[in-house]
């Protein structure tokens, strides 16, 4: 099974941090329980650069996320994250190789 990775590279204002963080904290558990395909996600914050944020998900399929992103649920639950971005840029991957302690794959 081919998985898919998306990366979001977004700008939090300091003064939005706390608003971006419980808007995050409102939706995981939706998104992680009751959007087909999803596996996980992280939202990592730089050390260097409180404002540079990086956000990531893993998915079972590039289609199961392009779904999602299109959806009208997408829009409603990911608005008030995205009210506090100043700046986002997102890339899709397609993961072709993949190592763990866990699981090894090819």
């Amino acid at each position: 099974m081919t998985h898919a990775r998306i990366v979001f590279l977004v700008r939090v204002p300091r003064e939005r941090t706390q608003e971006f963080l419980q808007a995050y904290e409102n939706i995981r558990y939706e998104v992680a329980t009751g959007v087909q395909g999803h596996i996980l996600d992280q939202v990592c914050q730089s050390p260097a650069d409180p404002e540079q944020w990086l956000i990531t998900s893993e998915w079972e399929t590039l289609d199961d996320f392009v779904r999602w992103e299109q959806s009208p649920g997408h829009r409603d639950l990911a608005g008030p994250m995205r009210a506090c971005m100043s700046e986002a840029r997102s890339i899709k991957f397609v993961v072709r190789k993949e190592t763990s302690k866990t699981r090894l794959a090819s």
